[in-house]
Parts: C-alpha cells; sequence; structure tokens
C-alpha cells in the first residue's frame, strides 16, 4: 500500500502548472494524494481526479495572509496527516507548518523549491526578505528531501545551505508537433506568464515601435498589468499590442502554438531571476516556437545546447526588435529541427522519472 501524500501551496493551484502535473504524475502511479491551496486573489472552478481543497484566507495584505495560511495549514496537515503519510511543501511560503507537522509525527517531508523565494525582487531589501532568509537558514539544512526547478538553483541551496536538492525542470508533457506553421499576418510575438516586474514586458511593449506587421500579445495576469496597458496607451500602440488577461493552461497552449516569436528576457531582479529556468522558455520549446532570450545562465546554457532563438544584446527596445526580427526574417520553419531535438529532452516525461524516485525514496 503506497503512502498516502499530501501537497500544499500557497496558491489557488487554478494556473500553476508544475503542482498540476507534480500531482498527476503521483495519481497516475498510484499514490492516494490530497492538494491544498488558498483562495487569496480568488477560486477559480476547477476539476481534477485526486481530492484538493483551499483554505479561505480572510487576510487584506500579503503579509498577513502568509502566516494565517500557515496557521490554518498547521491545523489541517495536523488533522489530515498520520504515520502513512509524506508531506510536500511546494516553496517556502508553505514550508513552515509542513516542517513543524513532519518533526511532530516524524514523517517525511519534500520541499520544492519552485524559486529562490527570499531573493525574489517584490521582497528585496524588505522586513519580510529577513524573514524569509531566516526560515530558509533554519529549516533548509535539515531537510532530507529537497527538489528545485533548475541545475543553477540547485547550485545556490548547496552553497547556501549544504542542501542537495534534485533538480527537475518545470517542463510541459511531451507534444507532437503534427500541426502545419500558420502563415500570420501580422506576425505574433508572445509573452505568456505573470505580469511582474522585471520580465522585461515594458521593454518588449517600447520594442514594439522598431517593428511593423507584427502584434505583440501578453497572455497572463499580474501586478504591473494596468501600469503596462498606461504605457501601450501613453506610446499609442494600442494596435500593436494585445492583453489576452489569464488562461487556463489548456486554452494558453492554444496560443503558444500560434506564435511566430516567443519571448523570456528576464532582467537581473536578484538571484531567484537571475539562476531561474522560466515555464515559458520550455512551453514555447513544446510549441516549437522560436525565442528571444536573456543572456542568463539557463538560458544561455539551452542556447548552448540547442538553437531554439536569439540572445538580445540588451533590454533596449530597438535591440529587442533587433533580436524578433532576425527570428521573423529566418523564419519559424529554420527552428524547427533545432526546436526537436530540445523538445525530446525537456519535456516532462524526463522530469517525472526523478520526481517518481524521491518518493520511492521517501517511502522507505
Amino acid at each position: 500500500m503506497k503512502k498516502k501524500i499530501i501537497i500544499s501551496a500557497f496558491s489557488s493551484l487554478y494556473t500553476d502548472q508544475r503542482i498540476e502535473k507534480v500531482c498527476r504524475t503521483l495519481h497516475e502511479n498510484g499514490y492516494q494524494m490530497e492538494l491544498i491551496g488558498n483562495d487569496w486573489n480568488g477560486a477559480e472552478q476547477m476539476e481534477r481526479p485526486y481530492p484538493f481543497s483551499r483554505i479561505h484566507l480572510s487576510s487584506t495584505s500579503l503579509k498577513t495572509a502568509y502566516f494565517e495560511f500557515n496557521w490554518k495549514l498547521y491545523h489541517q496537515l495536523k488533522k489530515k496527516s498520520d504515520h502513512n503519510t509524506i508531506l510536500y511543501a511546494n516553496d517556502v511560503d508553505a514550508l513552515l507548518s509542513n516542517y513543524l507537522i513532519a518533526k511532530k509525527l516524524n514523517i517525511p517531508l519534500v520541499f520544492d523549491s519552485h524559486e529562490i523565494f527570499s531573493e525574489m525582487p517584490a521582497i528585496q531589501g524588505k522586513m519580510s526578505q529577513k524573514i524569509w532568509r531566516y526560515l530558509e537558514k533554519k529549516v533548509i539544512p535539515k531537510l532530507k528531501f529537497m527538489i528545485t526547478a533548475s541545475g543553477s538553483y540547485a547550485k545556490w541551496f548547496q552553497k547556501k545551505y549544504g542542501a542537495d536538492p534534485v533538480v527537475i525542470q518545470n517542463a510541459p508533457r511531451r507534444q507532437d508537433f503534427t500541426m502545419e506553421i500558420p502563415e500570420n499576418n501580422p506576425k505574433i510575438f508572445l509573452y505568456q506568464g505573470s505580469i511582474n516586474p522585471f520580465r522585461g514586458i515594458d521593454k518588449a511593449i517600447l520594442a514594439m515601435h522598431h517593428l511593423d506587421g507584427v502584434v505583440f500579445k501578453i497572455a497572463g495576469d499580474g501586478p504591473r498589468k494596468k501600469e503596462y496597458q498606461a504605457l501601450v496607451s501613453r506610446e499609442k500602440l494600442d494596435h500593436k499590442v494585445q492583453f489576452l488577461g489569464k488562461l487556463k493552461p489548456e486554452d494558453l497552449r492554444k496560443i503558444t502554438v500560434t506564435a511566430d516569436v516567443g519571448m523570456s528576457i528576464e532582467e537581473n531582479g536578484g538571484e531567484s531571476y537571475f539562476y531561474s529556468l522560466p515555464n515559458k522558455v520550455l512551453d514555447c520549446i513544446q510549441s516549437r516556437v522560436p525565442l528571444i532570450l536573456s543572456n542568463l545562465p539557463e538560458m544561455q546554457n539551452i542556447k548552448n545546447q540547442f538553437d531554439v532563438g536569439e540572445i538580445i544584446k540588451d533590454h533596449q527596445p530597438e535591440n529587442i526588435a533587433a533580436a524578433v526580427q532576425k527570428i521573423l526574417d529566418n523564419g519559424r520553419e529554420s527552428y524547427q529541427d533545432e526546436l526537436e531535438k530540445a523538445s525530446k529532452v525537456f519535456c516532462w516525461e524526463n522530469e517525472e522519472i526523478k520526481l517518481l524516485k524521491v518518493f520511492e525514496k521517501a517511502s522507505e
């Protein structure tokens, strides 16, 4: 009889593709499991083949929401866990309650660090950064099972805390690419993901001044959306930039596959961004869409292995436009062989093998 797994995350669960893939893999491999999230920023209708729930949060600020979530999560885990349970905490904002219950019951805990939480741009130089750093320092060195989303993250955690994480990249499931590449007019330049600072979105908007016969589609939502919409209006680029809003993963995939050029031009907004391997890079590879990329370690690493697009010279709008134009001039077709090779390497089918090994060890 396989152990029960309780997965928890400070998330509404709706658009988190990594959590969905992890849960599906464990469910399909015979683990009894339950997923716990929260209703912070809404709780969209969702169907899953395994039980899930969302903790109601009444906090009005994110700062207090973290504390409320962990307090309520602790009591839920206490009620639901026994000696036949494995706990799985997604990111540092769900770690403390999981760690305390795992210690109390002497049961295994798997910690999945999607990013370097204490080095996220939103908390740089704030009191909250000190709190998250303190928590990382106290808990991470004591963890037996840890996974993270990029090789560079793993090296960082190893150097900082002596941890030894298993790298499980957030790659999508393998897609057999059978469709004909569309002849778009205008050409489609696509950003997908959260509309946050340091993603290069504002610079890409300004790059549209230097591109003709191209429309820039922004799929996603986030704290900078209104600011960037205002920027589009101010720059009189409404005819060239479209905001598509937050999309379900399956609807987003339908959009991604139609693009001529994708983008992942994160700026160095701290070590979490510097060492990241953004989901959008791997999503575009699976959709066989060439990308413009930042010259950051994980993206440079992919570009060194497979010619999946162009590295931007810097974040000047004219240089972003030049990289987009180069891909458009070469044509999406010319990148297909390399994208096909990359798609066989960067897919969930390769990553889930490592995930299942972690749970075999945790079950011993």
